[in-house]
């Protein structure tokens, strides 16, 4: 997803505008902005909900699928490896400002360790297990291990965000957050001997996207939503498109991807740090641009925003499942009609992935009620907590 769709804390933050808010929605936006919330955080919150940010996770859940299905069938192709760079160089980035965003409020606080829990580390053990299993039978590996330290495809995501969730008190203090987790960034990529424990190298690389989030108010979501703004997001991404084109055959992946140090990619060690600059920079402007053009009023998929998480765990299922059946082997694949197939296709079934049924199919993973396994204390603190959230942000509307 980009290696990419519980996170998960289901308290909500003041929308951006009051025109986008949604008024019939049953969930409430999550600290990540990624899940629907349950129980009587859903019942007190649902007018809560800014249907512009659910517009924006379910569109950044699309570009994810889709550039993961380009994988297998873009080789050859200039142009559809071009369009992998450029859409690899914002769509998580974007996905994960928008969580950093949503995490502003975590404080360690028992109710917030609490969802912590629920929310990324229970669907991060039950994912992990099922794809350990489904690359042993499905995918033909019979001796794959079973680690819950070494994600695979798309879990990394949720170890990151346990990660960042846990570290952000500590970014909520710094005097300059953004310029620190930019250093610890521009080491991780020059440090081979970092391994492949927790994907920390991700984890590293990514860090400086979740602190900027972290730093965003409503104002700046307000400020891309300009029509100055989406205007000058034409020639940003043409202008993407363009370069990327010229570097598509001279630039290695790996630095997309950003889980190998630039000694690994068989580069000078300083090329890492110049390239942490240059690719936060590309993908903050181009996230700009994406969040730009993003409907501030609700639409037929505004509701599948709240499903995204669901949609990020399951695409992995069927993208790794289309290969591993050889489905994408097919060399007519390769071609303009071939990867226009394959990105309707991913795009419908990541869409249907993240449909409310699906949503309600899955809430005892991605959300579960875990409330014997916490003190009582917590328990009760966790929801008188969701309430003053919901009604100190519904005093702001």
């Amino acid at each position: 997803m980009l290696h990419a769709p519980n996170a998960f804390q289901r308290a909500t933050l003041p929308p951006a505008t009051r025109e986008s808010e949604p008024r019939h929605q049953a969930a409430v936006t999550t600290d990540d902005g990624l899940a629907p919330a349950s129980g009587p955080a859903r019942t007190v919150a649902a007018k809560g909900r800014d249907a512009y940010f659910d517009n924006a996770k379910y569109l950044a859940i699309v570009l994810v699928a889709v550039a993961h299905s380009w994988v297998p069938v873009m080789e050859g192709s200039r142009a559809a490896r071009a369009l992998y760079m450029v859409t690899y160089t914002f769509h998580m980035p974007a996905f994960i400002i928008i969580s950093g965003y949503f995490s502003r409020s975590f404080d360690m606080s028992p109710a917030k360790v609490k969802r912590l829990v629920t929310g990324v580390v229970v669907p991060y053990l039950v994912f992990e297990t099922a794809f350990t299993l489904f690359r042993r039978y499905a995918g033909g590996a019979p001796d794959t291990a079973f680690s819950l330290t070494e994600p695979w495809y798309v879990t990394w995501f949720l170890i990151a965000l346990f990660v960042w969730r846990l570290t952000t008190p500590l970014w909520r203090s710094l005097r300059h957050p953004l310029a620190v987790s930019l250093v610890i960034a521009a080491l991780a990529s020059v440090t081979p001997g970092i391994g492949g424990d927790l994907d920390l190298p991700r984890v590293l690389n990514f860090l400086p996207f979740f602190v900027l989030g972290l730093q965003l108010k409503p104002e700046h979501f307000q400020l891309v939503r300009r029509r100055e703004v989406r205007l000058l997001a034409l020639p940003l991404f043409a202008g993407a498109l363009a370069l990327a084109y010229w570097a598509a055959p001279r630039m290695k992946l790996g630095w997309f991807l950003r889980n190998d140090a630039a000694q690994d990619m068989g580069a000078p060690w300083w090329s890492g740090v110049v390239m942490t600059l240059v690719l936060f920079g590309c993908a903050t402007l181009l996230t700009a641009g994406f969040l730009a053009w993003v409907p501030r009023r609700r639409t037929w998929f505004t509701v599948l925003g709240a499903g995204s998480i669901c949609g990020y765990l399951l695409h992995g299922f069927m993208v790794k499942g289309a290969e591993f059946s050889g489905v994408l082997d097919h060399a007519w694949l390769i071609s303009p009609t071939g990867l226009v197939l394959v990105t309707v296709v991913a795009s419908a079934g990541v869409t249907l992935m993240c449909t409310p049924p699906v949503q309600r199919a899955l809430r005892c993973v991605t959300e579960p009620d875990m409330n014997w396994a916490f003190r009582r204390d917590s328990a009760k603190l966790s929801e008188r907590d969701t309430a003053k959230l919901s009604e100190r942000d519904s005093a702001k509307l």
